[in-house]
């Protein structure tokens, strides 16, 4: 009777870098599809609700994404902005790190973006702050 030996956990292959970006785009690829033929600023549809909207009644930074992702797939770029300027704001830099995600995998190199302190509080008042307008006006 023969024995296999098991590799530790540390020893395991990991798949390719190019396998959970591509992976992800596919995913999105079909949620776009879907999003696109479900109007989220209609009700009776299965999209998610937000969970801190649903706790405290309060919009989150990110409040409005799903309703700027259709505006933005139907070519509704003032409507997008209406939704949430400040995802809309920043989904070329957010556009920008997943392409470069999906790049660096198609090479063969696994590639994590980092963030220096100061860009990270920079960007948590930025959230907080924006949650604070939204909120109030």
């Amino acid at each position: 009777m023969s024995q296999q030996a098991v590799a530790p956990r540390s020893a395991r292959r990991l798949p390719h870098p190019a396998v959970v970006p591509l992976a992800t785009l596919a995913a999105g690829v079909a949620a776009a599809a879907y999003l696109y033929r479900t109007d989220p600023h209609q009700s009776g549809h299965f999209l998610p609700r937000c969970p801190f909207n649903w706790l405290t009644g309060l919009l989150c930074p990110a409040c409005g994404a799903t309703r700027l992702a259709y505006d933005l797939l139907h070519g509704d770029p003032v409507r997008a902005f209406h939704e949430n300027a400040l995802v809309l704001a920043l989904s070329p830099a957010l556009a920008w790190m997943f392409g470069r995600w999906v790049v660096e995998g198609l090479r063969g190199r696994r590639w994590q973006p980092i963030l220096r302190p100061r860009t990270q509080y920079t960007l948590l008042v930025v959230a907080v702050v924006w949650t604070i307008f939204r909120n109030v006006n």
